[in-house]
């Protein structure tokens, strides 16, 4: 079969800013052997929309309401493997890529590269290559995994607003001993003074 006659690569976009998912849905339109099949603007809508339209490849943007693209990028392993994930992202985190990594992605750019390359990655992704930001990649390998355990993190994420000790214990269903216990492993890991610190050094790190 010739190029010509073969299917376009069915994709879809995850952004949440709309003028942005229109701007790129409409540009990766023009690559002759592209589609765009689905736009969703959250997370959580996400692995429907993906069981709906059964695209080859998914853009998710990490940022989103609902659900992360990280979470959504696990999810869309698990329910359609066929599916190739690759992150889109403003955030170029050493802990975000592991992390995508972890989650079954088989790219993770930042956004601010020309749309032919991110049309390329696409092509590559569905090929079974693996596309990573090269700087990205590097400032993986020199910042090491994440230090933070997976109960650390969600004390971590629950206590990101201010919440009280109390508070925190009730959302992640923990004793408030043992979420003073976590918190308090959590900022000796970060090397910070108090938990607020701590969610921001997490956060910059791409471990929450």
């Amino acid at each position: 079969m010739d190029d010509e006659d073969a299917p376009a690569t069915r994709v879809l976009l995850a952004e949440d800013q709309g003028m942005l998912r229109g701007a790129l849905a409409l540009l990766l339109g023009l690559e002759p052997d592209l589609t765009v099949v689905a736009q969703v603007a959250a997370g959580d809508a996400v692995v429907a929309e993906a069981l709906r339209t059964r695209p080859d490849v998914a853009l998710l943007d990490i940022e989103l309401p609902g659900l992360s693209g990280l979470d959504a990028a696990a999810e869309l392993r698990d329910r359609l493997p066929q599916c190739r994930v690759l992150i889109l992202t403003t955030f170029g985190r050493p802990g975000y890529l592991r992390r995508a990594m972890e989650a079954g992605a088989y790219g993770f750019l930042v956004k601010d590269g020309p749309v032919e390359e991110l049309a390329a990655a696409i092509r590559r992704v569905l090929a079974g290559e693996r596309v990573i930001d090269p700087a990205l990649a590097a400032a993986a390998l020199s910042a090491g995994p994440n230090p933070l355990t997976q109960r650390e993190r969600d004390v971590l994420s629950a206590a990101a607003d201010g919440a009280t000790v109390a508070d925190v214990a009730a959302r992640v269903h923990l004793s408030p001993a043992t979420v003073r216990n976590y918190l308090s492993a959590a900022i000796g890991k970060t090397g910070t003074r108090n938990r607020m610190e701590a969610v921001r050094a997490a956060r910059q790190n791409g471990w929450l």
